[in-house]
């Protein structure tokens, strides 16, 4: 067994393949956001690795304010690849930001 974001994952089963493999794609999810951060922030900030098709951050649908997460799709999976290894821990807005792969869930 190996550690995996936080879990142990026996590798030999199909779910844990089919878990693992599903890592790579081009849409990051970016966690720990400053309340502040808004779309052409997060773009300008992570342009630097590759093309990007989409930028969200994830507002309150009343308030209309940051739930502090947003979403960052690139063209290519290596620049979101690159983008994850690079930012994940960075500041951002005074804030230390946490990458992961976005998954449907």
């Amino acid at each position: 067994m190996q550690r995996f974001n936080g879990f142990f994952v026996n590798y030999q089963t199909p779910l844990a393949r089919l878990i693992t493999s599903r890592q790579s794609c081009s849409k990051l999810f970016v966690g720990g956001l400053c309340y502040d951060t808004n779309e052409p922030v997060l773009k300008q900030a992570f342009e630097q690795y590759g093309e990007t098709v989409e930028v969200k951050v994830i507002c309150d649908h009343k308030s209309g304010k940051s739930k502090g997460y947003g979403f960052v799709k690139f063209t290519s999976e290596t620049a979101a690849s690159k983008a994850l290894k690079e930012m994940d821990g960075q500041l951002l807005d005074g804030r230390n930001i946490r990458i992961s792969y976005a998954h449907k869930g």
